[in-house]
């Protein structure tokens, strides 16, 4: 489990004048000059304006004012997020230059609550990829071992977690970018109901799936931040009209009377070492007054086709925009049709490429209804199967990744290889429910193994509480 400082200690002991948030950032930058050139987590690191928004804190402080909950706590936000007037490139070389002219709303959120962004995190391009090796800007490295690949698409936000670049961070999660990496990287990781983040300021991959979310060093930080930064936003339309509820609250309740359910037809696939892991959460579970109940989500298994339809689909829409005329850079050629398939073919790289092609496939007319029309069949099939597993059960616990970290290269070869990377987070992004990852025993080489909790929409309080207990049993860290 991670040595470093918590968030909710940082935040302490800034907001009592013990600490001061310039020594704080400072401590976080020296850690970022030490050993980003090794790992490679950010794009971009804002270290002048980190030290000066350091400073405006603990001027607030001394004049005797609250600051909030995450009071000089720095924070790296992932690149494919809004920051006003500060480069947002989605690790594309299409987005080159491109400065949004306004904030997302979770990063006006953790503004107002004291964070202090420290950086911009490195990504697959447009977040497609499982393994961050498909940047304009080159790889990130797992800091466990620089070997081998942190997870993707967020890889640089866990990495800078799991490095202690940051206390804490943010990734964006559409078919497990946030609880795959996590489980890589050996730190917490969150996807929450879908809608009960704004997703304004998110660039967009696929907008019925796409969702903001923390990575911490521990749950009881990720429950923090997931209370900063959830609630309704009058700007999204998709988000949830309603208060998000408390979580802090839940950490302490233990899962006594809970029932939780093992998937029985899991697809297969998993390692050895994985699947062990996730047998020692049950016996923990039920050790700690749970119920173990065994059900079955038949559609479970056709998540990973019925997305690698949907996804690219949306993205095929979504990316549509990039075009050299709205945004980033353009290539100059004779004609405006010259000019857009220039200017799209040197800015995208080759795994957006591909996923533009299938989508616009899938979309295409004599194919929609045979291929996009029967994936939208299985996503209402498996919110279906969910929601009776459901009524048997309060939350569910899988493998978060198949296996411990890769090695670089290992399956950049075979797309299909990599896409078999999301088999076991797929599902919620799917039907919109939250899941998180939580280390829970280590693996080949001693790398972490990540425990996957799922629950049915807005049922973050009782994920929380198997979270916490899982967490525990495990030594979790609570600095």
């Amino acid at each position: 489990m991670s040595t470093f400082q918590s968030a909710r200690s940082i935040a302490a002991s800034v907001s009592t004048g013990e600490s001061s948030a310039v020594d704080v950032v400072s401590q976080h930058l020296a850690r970022i000059e030490e050993r980003e050139e090794e790992v490679h987590a950010f794009n971009l690191v804002l270290r002048d304006e980190a030290l000066q928004s350091a400073e405006r804190i603990d001027e607030r402080i001394a004049a005797g004012e609250q600051v909030g909950p995450l009071a000089g706590v720095p924070i790296a936000l992932k690149d494919n997020l809004c920051t006003r007037g500060i480069p947002t490139t989605c690790s594309s070389n299409i987005l080159d230059g491109w400065r949004p002219p306004y904030d997302a709303t979770v990063v006006s959120r953790l503004a107002d609550a004291g964070a202090v962004f420290v950086g911009k995190t490195n990504l697959d391009e447009f977040a497609m990829g499982s393994s961050t090796e498909n940047s304009a800007f080159g790889p990130t490295r797992n800091p466990l071992d620089t070997s081998r690949v942190p997870g993707g698409s967020s890889g640089g936000s866990a990495a800078a977690v799991a490095a202690g670049f940051s206390a804490m961070s943010l990734g964006s999660d559409t078919g497990g970018s946030i609880r795959q990496p996590a489980a890589l990287c050996g730190v917490v990781g969150v996807k929450p109901t879908y809608g009960a983040v704004s997703r304004l300021g998110l660039i967009a991959f696929a907008s019925s799936l796409d969702q903001i979310g923390p990575f911490t060093h521990d749950v009881a930080d990720a429950a923090l931040l997931l209370e900063c930064m959830a609630g309704h936003d009058p700007g999204d339309s998709t988000s949830i009209p309603q208060p998000f509820p408390s979580l802090s609250e839940s950490l302490d309740r233990g899962v006594a009377g809970l029932r939780i359910g093992r998937i029985v037809d899991l697809p297969s696939g998993a390692d050895a070492d994985v699947v062990a892991s996730v047998d020692r959460a049950f016996e923990v579970l039920a050790d700690a007054g749970a119920e173990i109940i065994d059900v079955t989500i038949p559609a479970f298994t056709y998540g990973l086709t019925a997305y690698y339809l949907i996804a690219p689909a949306e993205a095929s829409s979504n990316l549509a925009r990039y075009d050299g005329v709205r945004f980033g850079s353009r290539v100059e050629a004779a004609d405006t049709n010259s000019m857009y398939m220039a200017t799209r073919g040197e800015g995208f790289g080759p795994e957006v490429k591909r996923r533009i092609m299938l989508g616009t496939y899938a979309l295409s007319a004599g194919y929609y209804d045979a291929y996009y029309g029967k994936a939208l069949k299985v996503r209402r099939l498996m919110a279906q199967d969910f929601a009776t597993a459901y009524e048997s059960v309060d939350a569910l616990v899988t493998p978060a990744s198949p296996s411990v970290a890769f090695p670089f290269g290992s399956k950049t070869s075979d797309p299909l290889a990599m896409y078999l990377c999301d088999t076991y987070t797929i599902p919620s992004n799917l039907i919109g429910h939250p899941a998180m990852s939580v280390p829970f025993g280590a693996g080949e080489n001693d790398l972490p193994i990540g425990v996957q909790v799922l629950a049915p929409a807005m049922g973050e309080p009782t994920m929380f509480a198997v979270a916490a207990e899982l967490e525990r049993s495990a030594g979790g860290n609570h600095v």
